[in-house]
């Protein structure tokens, strides 16, 4: 996306502020990019697309006016010299072996060795990954830059990654973040028992808390990121827009419409909002925000200004509702100010990265479209924001650095907007004062790692001695020249598309709704155009406390198509089996919609998926009855098995019919109820009945758990996760869910967390769809409903944990005999089509019936009144292939052929040992 840039005053049109709205969506928390170079699991690789590769492995970085040339190669092949090292255009005639020498060399002040990180999960785990790739890049030395983090009980038992790659931990008290790493006061006592020279916050917890940066600066410790004053001034989502209303940047109408400050260009002192002002954009309790609903006209955005990531932040459609929306709101940022804005719809939301430094130097990085959300949180990601023309964004980017140098911002930050795609006009939403989750797609078209741009500008450098900015003005690599940034002579252009997917522990079937758990296998194949990185492995897990997103993956393209096609295809190869449900299907499902592909969303686009039940797509359904069916008759008749052979160990004899080898099983898929007989009749063999009909399947129990099953001419990799209510069973990169029973007397928790409070009295009534308790997890507040009508009797207190599963009232039902009862399915099982795979040959079929009969002697008997037919059958067949002559000689033909390959082998072998055979 081109931009011609023109220094002088930036005008801003107002426009209409009451035009089309957008949901907005306060953004999550956080980013990735490649990482150090250590031992990394599999689905890890940091083989980051040579694009990324640029970012990942400066050595190229030498290229040649790399917005100019076309020799930039996402493999870097084009870049290689004939001995398969990187040809350098610049190159680096110097060396810095510590620090201590960097600093010394390019201008800076402090000298930072040692970073404490306050965070956890991936924030952590990318923190260190693009730092070490520059440390080595600069030093010849990964460790250079020493790490150490804050450690709950429960980031220990869950394995999390990022304890594995930092050089030392510190425990921490567990619980809610704001014992540990929202926890100014212990984030600067750890930092000073620790002789750190600077702290990270990364995205979330205490991240945008001024405090923090103001008690580290007060103890000479160094804030990675922006001072307490930029970011009071900016991080605050009200002192925020009332500093964009005093630049003439258009907002949406809020509570704090109109709201300005007395500003002097000339006097080059950081903005700063009174607190008197301030307190007139707030609303102080549900009364005067539902007056400023009113005034302001609904739908309406109810929202903490410290909120964030998704957490405080509600849509009031009408004033009936508002009351209950803005208790949630307060309830998930406790004593957090909160103000109304105007909903917007039909609107995209788009993002400037900027960064500046300690000189009043500030940039903007291109943009970022972060439109797809669900519970106004992110979800997909992409860059550039290629919605907006060249001209309209060149107004957002401007009015961004012009943000950040009214308030002497230093560090990353992202400046959000709401777009009108059929007005092209814009509104600002908020600033981010910190690193975002998805700030790897800047890094990925801009050739930039920003973490090691933030350790440096907190080293004291100026922008234009960064080397990667450097690169990006295609300015003398290495040299020391200032850059005019307002007017450089060459504008840098961002190369190529980033799509990035979001890859969290919640269910899309259930409204996205998170939970926790432990993870068996999590297996991402990189590739050079499509790269991840993840904050649990294979054994790990997730906690009550953690935010439910765990990974991030990122494709880049030479457009968009490009990037979503190479995306597609690495999400579908993604293999994660764990405790909760992913996002990855419905990605998939995502990606695939003829509206992204064309690119016609808005900030509400997902959200109208979720209420009109679109679902990610499943397998076949008999496929899913048959994989079902098997799964739990398999793990029933090896309980039995198992049960009967720990009472012989115990010198028990239990009676003979508790050992059999079929089973009778029930379950519900999409409101249909199937009852199926399924009976093991080998080690691998089973025989399924259902109506009537019946099917002989195959299926090998795998060594993690999972059955290979071969069916009609295919062959099926399938698991099943067996939860209080329901079965999940995954085929291939597919799932399906299968019910145990239909009770709606039972009221439940569908995840781990903690009930907050009733809804409805004990011994309330209620209505099908009503809401009947609240309860938080993962950091979110989730509505509990009933589906029928009655009395709601709870059995659990406001304040209990909850396990998934666990029951939190009964219902008494108003008239049980409404209650929809699940049909019974009245229809076969599909019959194979498909050549049976087995040979046909005479001998081929003696072998296949005399293991049927050995089979049936070691047991694995059907039931009548399959048993005598199949024994008549199998008898009489072997009976037939004895009579034949031509028996023995086919059998004496594989005999001769066995012997064969073996002499063969055996005369190699003993060759090998210089033995003579004859």
């Amino acid at each position: 996306m081109s931009k011609e840039k023109k220094s002088g005053e930036v005008s801003f049109l107002l426009g209409d502020t009451n035009g089309d709205e957008v949901e907005e969506g306060t953004s999550p928390e956080d980013d990735p990019q490649s990482g150090p170079l250590e031992d990394h699991h599999e689905e890890r690789h940091d083989s980051v697309p040579s694009m990324i590769s640029a970012s990942s492995s400066r050595e190229d970085s030498s290229q040649e006016p790399k917005l100019k040339s076309n020799i930039h190669s996402m493999s870097g092949a084009s870049n290689l010299d004939s001995r398969g090292r990187r040809m350098s255009y610049h190159p680096k005639d110097f060396s810095v072996a510590t620090p201590e020498e960097f600093v010394k060399r390019f201008g800076g002040k402090s000298v930072i060795n040692k970073v404490l990180i306050a965070n956890n999960g991936i924030a952590a785990v990318k923190c260190m990954r693009s730092v070490r790739r520059w440390a080595y890049e600069m030093f010849r030395n990964e460790r250079a830059i020493r790490f150490v983090v804050m450690v709950t009980p429960e980031d220990l038992k869950a394995n999390a990654e990022y304890i594995r790659l930092a050089d030392q931990y510190v425990p921490v008290q567990g619980g809610t973040n704001n014992n540990n790493y929202a926890n100014v006061e212990l984030i600067l006592d750890i930092a000073k028992r620790t002789q750190v020279q600077a702290v990270w916050a990364g995205w979330g917890h205490a991240s945008e808390n001024p405090k923090l940066p103001e008690l580290l600066h007060k103890n000479g410790i160094i804030f990675i990121g922006p001072p307490e004053g930029a970011m009071w001034a900016l991080g605050d989502k009200i002192a925020s827009s009332i500093v964009a209303q005093t630049a003439g940047v258009p907002t949406m109408p809020w509570s704090g419409s109109g709201l300005t400050l007395k500003y002097n260009k000339e006097d080059n002192k950081p903005l700063s909002v009174p607190s008197d002002l301030y307190r007139k954009g707030c609303v102080e309790d549900v009364d005067e925000g539902l007056k400023s609903a009113n005034k302001i006209g609904f739908p309406v955005m109810i929202k903490a200004s410290e909120g964030g990531g998704g957490k405080g932040i509600r849509k009031a459609e009408n004033a009936d509702d508002f009351p209950n929306l803005f208790r949630q709101v307060q309830a998930e940022v406790p004593g957090s100010p909160i103000f109304i804005m105007k909903l917007a719809t039909h609107a995209r939301h788009l993002e400037v990265q900027i960064l500046a430094d300690n000189y009043g130097n500030a940039i903007s990085l291109f943009g970022r479209d972060c439109s797809i959300q669900r519970r106004h949180q992110k979800i997909i990601e992409e860059a550039p924001a290629s919605v907006a023309t060249s001209v309209v964004f060149d107004k957002m980017e401007q009015a961004a650095v012009t943000l950040a140098k009214m308030v002497c911002y230093v560090s990353a930050g992202t400046v959000e907007y709401l777009y009108n795609e059929e007005t092209e006009t814009f509104h600002f939403l908020e600033l981010n004062p910190r690193l975002q989750v998805e700030h790897p797609c800047t890094e990925m078209v801009a050739d930039i790692n920003l973490p090691a741009a933030q350790l440096q500008i907190a080293m004291g450098l100026p922008l234009y001695r960064l080397k990667d900015i450097r690169q990006l003005y295609d300015v003398d690599t290495w040299g020391d020249t200032p850059i005019d940034f307002s007017n450089p002579s060459m504008h840098p252009r961002p190369r190529g598309h980033v799509i990035a997917a979001r890859i969290t522990s919640e269910n899309p079937d259930e409204g996205f709704k998170p939970s926790s758990g432990t993870v068996q296998e999590l297996n991402f194949r990189s590739s050079k155009n499509v790269w991840g990185y993840f904050s649990v492995a294979a054994t790990g897990g997730l906690h009550e406390y953690a935010d439910s997103q765990f990974g991030h993956c990122f494709s880049w393209g030479e457009d968009r198509e490009d990037a979503r096609e190479n995306l597609v295809v690495a999400l579908k190869e993604l293999s994660i089996r764990g405790d909760f449900r992913t996002t990855v299907e419905y990605l998939i499902k995502l990606f695939e919609t003829e509206e992204y592909q064309n690119n016609k969303i808005t900030t509400g686009w997902l959200d109208k998926l979720i209420s009109e039940n679109v679902q990610a797509e499943k397998p076949d359904v008999m496929l899913g009855v048959i994989s079902g069916a098997l799964h739990i008759g398999d793990y029933q008749i090896q309980d039995c098995f198992q049960t009967f052979q720990a009472s012989l160990e115990r010198g028990q004899i239990l009676p003979a019919n508790s050992l059999k080898n079929h089973v009778d099983v029930e379950f519900i898929s999409e409101g249909i109820k199937y009852n199926v007989k399924v009976v093991k009749t080998g080690p691998n063999n089973y025989f399924i009945c259902m109506n009537g009909s019946i099917l002989e399947v195959e299926a090998h129990r795998l060594s993690d758990g999972g059955l290979l099953i071969s069916f009609d001419g295919a062959s099926y990799t399938t698991y099943m996760k067996d939860q209080v209510s329901s079965y999940r069973i995954t085929i291939g990169n597919k799932t399906c869910v299968l019910h145990k029973e239909n009770d709606p007397t039972k009221l439940r928790s569908p995840s781990a967390g903690k009930l907050l409070n009733y809804m409805i009295d004990d011994g309330g009534h209620v209505f099908a769809g009503d809401v009947y308790a609240e309860i938080e997890v993962m950091k979110m507040v989730m509505e509990l409903r009933v589906t029928e009508n009655g009395c709601v009797h709870y059995v659990k207190r406001p304040g209990a944990v909850l396990d998934g599963g666990s029951v939190v009232a009964h219902l008494d039902l108003d008239d049980p005999s409404r209650v929809q009862q699940a049909q019974s399915f009245t229809g076969t099982l599909p019959q194979p089509q498909a050549p049976p795979t087995h040979g046909e040959k005479l001998h081929q079929l003696f072998q296949s019936t005399r293991a049927e009969l050995e089979n049936i002697l070691a047991g694995y008997s059907l039931p009548e009144p399959y048993f005598r037919p199949k024994l008549q059958e199998s008898i009489e067949r072997l009976m037939k292939c004895l009579r034949d002559p031509a028996l023995p000689l086919l059998e004496l033909q594989v005999y001769n052929y066995i012997c064969a390959a073996f002499k063969s082998f055996l005369i190699s072998a003993l060759s090998q040992s210089n033995i003579n055979f004859y």
